[in-house]
């Protein structure tokens, strides 16, 4: 297969408030759309939200929040073009093509010779997208199930009829708004730890303030019970994200945690070391699950080794094509998956629920289990679901803190086969 012409845009969405994790705050995401026609004119559009806070926390410091998402669309750009010189049989085979020339300008345009190859990956998204469309209609494809390669679908052989929505409770959220979430039907909170509360970086500052927040998040749900989790609790998933210096200091928290009554219910320890520190896992009674530290395969291999325990899949975030190179390598190794979030716009949420209904139930749910947190964050985000090709459908909404996806989901992938007019129309317009 071969591209014939590429168009690039992108528009910002502002959020509600400042969002803040590792140490950091985004006031807007940026949107992007890559559209690819093959020279037989078959058209392929792939969308993508831009995180630099999150995929390379140093380049955000380093610039102006502007200027770093700049730097990303020049990224997706380049890979697009790059994209019209190849030619390719899938699109995993064109990400593998396209990723080292990718990563290399990456760190050019950055001035940063140890960039994280999640920048480079999110940069990437929206390219890896327009050739899965592209592909799935050059091969008359239009269900999901049929545009997963046969070697990766032992992995995502799930129909789940429900998905959890896990929200998100960050730095800022008040504890009455914690409760409200959780009276919605919510089941499992994923709270943002790892806070820089004095903002000079004094980790048992941190520490203190970590302790402070779990017990008074713990503190106020504690009695709410769910028929969502084996335990009939609702459950805790902390997100560090890279933010602890020492396994020490780490087992003060978890420790904290068994003392107040949360320690069963914490489930989820999401990358609690600085990417590359060499840590002896063992004696760490949670689950550890790896996120932005499993940039691809052969990281992902490396700390199911290291004894990371779970594995949180972005196929929004790190392409749909590497996803499922970890997705396969996980299941193999009987390593439980899920999928997070990265504040995507409500068509990339439909990715990410293709994806997490085709996993099993993670355990201590009786559900599948999404992240999704776009509803909490975007200050347009009613106008946003309106650009879904199916805006209204049931399986769109939230209700009862779970998304029901029946047959029509299935039938209909999400709705991730149909363009988007909003995101066609804004596409068209080329970037030069």
């Amino acid at each position: 297969m071969r591209i014939g012409s590429v168009k690039c845009k992108f528009e910002k969405e502002p959020l509600l408030a400042p969002f803040g994790f590792k140490g950091g705050y985004l006031t807007e995401l940026w949107q992007s759309a890559v559209l690819f026609e093959e020279q037989q004119g078959q058209l392929g559009l792939g969308l993508g939200t831009q995180s630099v806070l999150w995929s390379d926390g140093q380049v955000f410091t380093s610039f102006p929040e502007a200027v770093g998402n700049a730097m990303m669309f020049q990224t997706t750009v380049y890979a697009a073009e790059k994209a019209m010189g190849v030619d390719w049989e899938t699109p995993i085979e064109l990400l593998e093509i396209l990723l080292p020339d990718t990563y290399a300008f990456a760190k050019r345009i950055t001035q940063s010779p140890n960039l994280r190859l999640t920048f480079a990956l999110n940069a990437l998204v929206a390219v890896d997208n327009a050739a899965w469309m592209l592909y799935g209609r050059t091969k008359a494809i239009k269900n999901f199930d049929e545009l997963i390669p046969a070697p990766f679908r032992p992995a995502l052989a799930c129909h789940q009829d429900r998905l959890a929505c896990i929200p998100l409770i960050t730095y800022k959220v008040p504890v009455c708004d914690v409760v409200q979430i959780v009276n919605e039907g919510h089941c499992l909170l994923k709270i943002k730890i790892g806070a820089d509360p004095a903002g000079d970086g004094d980790p048992e500052k941190m520490l203190q303030w970590d302790m402070a927040r779990l017990s008074e998040v713990h503190q106020a749900i504690k009695h709410k019970r769910t028929p969502h989790t084996d335990c009939g609790n609702i459950l805790y998933y902390l997100d560090a994200n890279g933010r602890y210096d020492s396994k020490e200091r780490l087992l003060k928290l978890i420790n904290l945690a068994a003392m107040i009554g949360a320690g069963e219910r914490v489930i989820l320890l999401e990358e609690p070391f600085p990417e590359g520190m060499e840590v002896d896992l063992s004696g760490i009674p949670v689950r550890l699950v790896a996120d932005e530290s499993a940039h691809s395969d052969k990281e992902a291999i490396k700390l199911m080794q290291m004894g990371y325990r779970a594995l949180a899949l972005k196929p929004i975030a790190k392409t749909l094509s590497m996803s499922l190179k970890i997705a396969k390598l996980a299941h193999e190794r009987n390593i439980p998956c899920f999928c997070a979030d990265l504040t995507v716009n409500p068509i990339l949420v439909e990715w990410n629920k293709n994806v997490a209904a085709r996993l099993p139930a993670f355990p201590g749910l009786k559900v599948g289990v999404i992240e999704s947190n776009g509803h909490q964050n975007y200050k347009n985000w009613e106008s946003m679901k309106t650009r879904h090709p199916f805006a209204g459908a049931s399986w769109t909404h939230i209700e009862a803190g779970l998304f029901l996806l029946d047959e029509d989901f299935y039938a209909k992938s999400g709705g991730i086969f149909e363009a988007s007019g909003h995101y066609a129309s804004l596409a068209i317009t080329d970037h030069r």
